[in-house]
């Protein structure tokens, strides 16, 4: 199963993305939470330290992971093993918008090939991973006029969440933290 969540900043939605994603975890199958947030400074690393306060306990084997999402998943879960391990796991990947950032604007990133590099990825993970939890940011609602650079961005991170909702077999929008299931 594969499931979106959106919702804008300080929404609740990761923490009911975790909610999802532990819900969904049957058996002896693990709970992966990809990382995506690079640690850029004291509000970033305050940042991931808070999510880590929150999924601590749950189980999360933690990996962080800024650019190539495929080569994570080959990384992580080469040869039979691994690939049966993914067969059997949950997935939480947080947050789709670190991640189009970090291949757009990051020295390692896909640049102009980051489209297809995050939805590959995401594919891969989808056709091969039990369960996947993808969050994703609403950032198109606040009427600011943005230099060229974030329009290009914010394209980018909008055709990712339309693609993202239209291979899903759910989606919510978590708003003052309660979810909307939009599909």
């Amino acid at each position: 199963m594969m499931i979106l969540i959106t919702g804008g900043s300080g929404s609740g939605k990761s923490a009911y993305a975790e909610q999802k994603i532990c819900g969904l975890q049957q058996g002896t199958g693990r709970l992966y939470y990809i990382a995506t947030m690079y640690p850029y400074g004291s509000e970033t690393e305050r940042k991931i330290e808070r999510h880590r306060w929150m999924r601590g306990g749950k189980g999360f084997r933690t990996l962080e992971w800024y650019t190539g999402l495929s080569e994570c998943i080959e990384k992580e879960f080469s040869g039979q093993e691994g690939a049966e391990r993914l067969s059997e796991s949950s997935i939480l990947l947080e947050c789709m918008s670190n991640l189009a950032a970090n291949e757009v604007f990051s020295p390692e990133g896909a640049k102009e090939h980051a489209y297809e590099a995050i939805c590959d990825g995401i594919l891969h993970l989808k056709e091969q991973a039990a369960d996947v939890c993808v969050v994703t940011n609403e950032i198109f609602s606040d009427g600011m006029v943005y230099d060229k650079e974030t329009e290009n961005y914010q394209r980018l991170l909008g055709r990712i969440n339309a693609y993202l909702a239209e291979i899903s077999d759910v989606c919510y929008e978590v708003v003052y933290g309660i979810p909307l299931r939009i599909k």
